[in-house]
């Protein structure tokens, strides 16, 4: 992702110097306007009124002793995964497992059952029934492929009368 925001605006540079070239009539606009504020003034550390320093609460003063120490094995400091937070080791134990079933076993165990499931379409049945009939055929001397498929007298065809002037296409 970076290599493509680099190569974005390399681009917009590029563009940017090709329209200051003198010798091309064609101005090229640039894609990115790069630009950058920068306040050059004197820096005043003052400020324009009088700040009165409150009293820190109890409550300001007791956040202020936990989170000096940010130490992540105190129990104050713990962050939860959110599956229980009450007890710290049942939370580390439930995330885990459910990382490993979800990953693990869904989406390896999924991948696995894709790839080697039956086959559903019929596609390997079809082509070995057709190589069996093949060999049946061949067996008994008859032709591969037989040109009357269907017996010629059990096939009904209007007459030239019904057909009339409709064009046949063969």
């Amino acid at each position: 992702m970076a290599s493509l925001l680099r190569s974005v605006a390399r681009q917009g540079r590029v563009l940017q110097i090709v329209s200051k070239n003198k010798f091309l009539r064609v101005r090229a606009v640039p894609l990115f306007q790069h630009e950058a504020c920068i306040s050059t003034s004197e820096k005043k550390k003052d400020v324009g009124s009088t700040v009165q320093p409150m009293e820190k609460s109890a409550e300001l003063k007791r956040l202020t002793e936990i989170f000096k120490d940010s130490n992540p094995n105190k129990e104050e400091n713990y962050v939860t995964y959110g599956l229980d937070s009450v007890n710290r080791d049942n939370d580390w134990f439930y995330h885990h497992l459910t990382m490993f079933l979800c990953i693990s076993v869904g989406i390896c165990g999924g991948i696995f059952i894709i790839a080697y499931q039956p086959d559903y379409k019929f596609m390997d049945w079809a082509q070995r029934e057709a190589f069996l009939e093949l060999e049946r055929r061949q067996k008994e001397g008859l032709p591969l492929v037989d040109p009357d498929y269907i017996k010629a007298d059990s096939i009904v065809l209007p007459s030239d009368e019904e057909l009339g002037d409709t064009e046949i296409i063969i």
